[in-house]
């Protein structure tokens, strides 16, 4: 059974940092493009970064770059998301998904996912 689990969540003041674990169970991670979204309360889901597996391709949305850091440890069947100086406006709830077709270069769009994990919560506040 394919399985995407999201950890490392949590409170957070602005400046801080936080990194979000994705685990994956009943398939090899590393195979496939991963990437990250966020959706934040009353607003629609958006892709922040990602990570191909074909030729280790990465790509951030313009509001996270420079700021977050995606990675993976195919060791241990898991993708992080480094998030550094975080901004009020970076609360949300955070998920990870994955391609179900192999070396897929990886994109933004939520479309181009077929499993998603159940989510964590960021909050960033003063």
């Amino acid at each position: 059974q394919v399985q995407l689990v999201e950890s490392g969540g949590g409170s957070v003041q602005p400046g801080g940092s936080l990194r979000l674990s994705c685990t994956a169970s009943g398939f090899t991670l590393g195979y496939y493009a991963i990437g990250w979204f966020r959706q934040a309360p009353g607003k629609e889901r958006e892709g922040i970064s990602c990570i191909s597996s074909a030729d280790g391709s990465i790509y951030y949305a313009d509001s996270v770059k420079g700021r977050f850091t995606i990675s993976r440890d195919n060791a241990k069947n898991m993708v992080h998301l480094q998030m550094n100086s975080l901004k009020p406006e970076d609360t949300a709830a955070y998920y990870c998904a994955s391609s179900q077709i192999r070396y897929k270069i990886c994109s933004l769009a939520i479309t181009d996912y077929d499993y998603w994990g159940q989510g964590t919560q960021v909050i960033v506040s003063s």
